[in-house]
C-alpha cells in the first residue's frame, strides 16, 4: 500500500475506485466497504484508493473548548490506522490534511477541484447519507449529477452496511469505556491496542513483588478503556522481539490513596530497564474492576490471584 500525504503530487491512478471516510478502528463494518472497493477494482482492472483525513474533521469543525477534555476519542491514531489498512492490501491511502480552508470549500468545488481534479476516478463508492462540502450540502445525488460530466460512476454502499459501520463504531467505544472488552474485540475483529512510553513511577509494585512499567499515552485523543485489571500482550521490538505477557491496571490505585489516573503493566518473567521505550499493549481480556483493599497485604494476595487468572487466559 502506498501512502500519500501531499494531495498536490498524487500519481496518475489507473481506473481509480475510491471511497472516502475516517475509517476509525478499521473494524468489521469497514471491512465490508473495503471488500466492495476491492471487488469493483478487480472487475475493471483498477486500483483501490481510500481517502481519509487528518486530523479528524470533527477536531477542526467542532474543536474542544477545554484542554482537559480532548472532545473526541478515537479508536486509532493515524499510524495505527495506516498499519491496519496496510493489512487489507489497499493500493493507495491518501491522507488529506483537513483544515479550515478545506472544510470551507463548497460541495461543487469539492467535486470539481478535489475529487475529480486530483483523483480522476473511474468509480466512487459512497454511502447514501454521505455529506461533504461547506454546510454538508454535498451528497450522493450531487455526485450522481456530476458523473456524466466528469466521466465517473457512483455506487452506493448499502444501508445495512453503513448502519453496521455506525453501530459498530458506537458500540466499540461504549464497550471499551465500560471495560466490556469481549464485545469491543468482537466488533473490531482484533484485540484493541494502544501504545505508550515508559515513564518513572513510584516503584510501589516492586515492594509487592509485582514491578510495573508505567505508561504515558502521547495522543490525547486515543481512547483508553475503562478502569480495571486486564490480561494483556505487549510488544516492544527494541526490547524483545517476542510478544510478552502481563497484566495491566488502569485507574487511580485507591488502596494507596492515589489521585492520578495511571496505566501500569506487570510484565511476566521480565526484568529489564525500559525507561523511555515505547510499548504496544494488546488487550486480551478484562479480569476485574479496580477495588480498594484494606491494606497492601490484601492487595498482594489479590495480585497473586490476578496473575494466575491472566496466565490462564493468555495461555488458552
Amino acid at each position: 500500500m502506498k501512502v500519500h500525504r501531499d494531495i498536490d503530487s498524487l500519481p496518475e491512478f489507473k481506473n481509480a475506485v475510491i471511497t472516502i471516510g475516517t475509517f476509525d478502528g478499521v473494524h468489521t463494518g469497514h471491512l465490508q466497504i473495503i471488500r466492495q472497493l476491492k471487488d469493483e477494482a478487480t472487475k475493471i482492472g483498477g486500483e483501490t484508493v481510500i481517502i481519509t483525513f487528518h486530523p479528524h474533521p470533527r477536531m477542526v469543525i467542532q474543536p474542544s473548548t477545554s484542554s482537559s477534555k480532548p472532545g473526541i476519542l478515537l479508536l486509532n491514531t493515524l499510524d495505527e490506522k495506516i498499519a491496519l489498512l496496510e493489512k487489507q492490501r489497499i493500493d493507495h491511502l491518501v491522507i488529506v490534511p483537513f483544515d479550515d480552508k478545506f472544510s470551507d470549500q463548497s460541495a461543487d468545488v469539492y467535486i470539481k477541484e478535489f475529487l475529480t481534479a486530483k483523483f480522476h476516478p473511474h468509480t466512487i463508492i459512497i454511502g447514501y447519507d454521505h455529506h461533504f462540502g461547506k454546510g454538508r450540502k454535498g451528497n450522493y445525488k450531487l455526485l450522481e449529477q456530476y458523473g456524466p460530466i466528469f466521466n465517473y460512476q457512483v455506487k452506493e454502499i448499502p444501508e445495512h452496511v453503513l448502519n453496521h459501520v455506525a453501530i459498530s463504531s458506537t458500540k466499540i467505544r461504549e464497550a471499551l469505556l465500560s471495560s466490556n472488552l469481549g464485545d469491543a474485540n468482537e466488533y473490531l475483529g482484533y484485540e484493541y491496542f494502544f501504545s505508550g512510553q515508559v515513564i518513572e513511577g513510584d516503584k510501589l509494585g516492586r515492594t509487592l513483588g509485582y514491578p510495573t512499567i508505567n505508561l504515558k499515552i502521547n495522543d490525547e485523543h486515543k481512547l483508553i478503556p475503562g478502569n480495571g485489571v486486564y490480561a494483556v500482550h505487549l510488544k516492544c521490538d527494541q526490547v524483545n522481539p517476542e510478544t510478552l505477557q502481563g497484566m495491566m491496571n488502569i485507574g487511580f490505585r485507591p488502596t494507596v490513596g492515589g489521585t492520578k489516573k495511571v496505566i501500569e503493566v506487570n510484565i511476566f518473567d521480565f526484568n529489564k530497564d525500559v525507561y523511555n521505550q515505547t510499548f504496544t499493549i494488546f488487550l486480551k481480556s478484562y479480569i476485574r474492576p479496580e477495588i480498594k483493599f484494606d491494606g497492601l497485604e490484601s492487595l498482594q494476595k489479590q495480585l497473586d490471584k490476578d496473575k494466575l487468572n491472566a496466565i490462564n487466559i493468555l495461555s488458552s
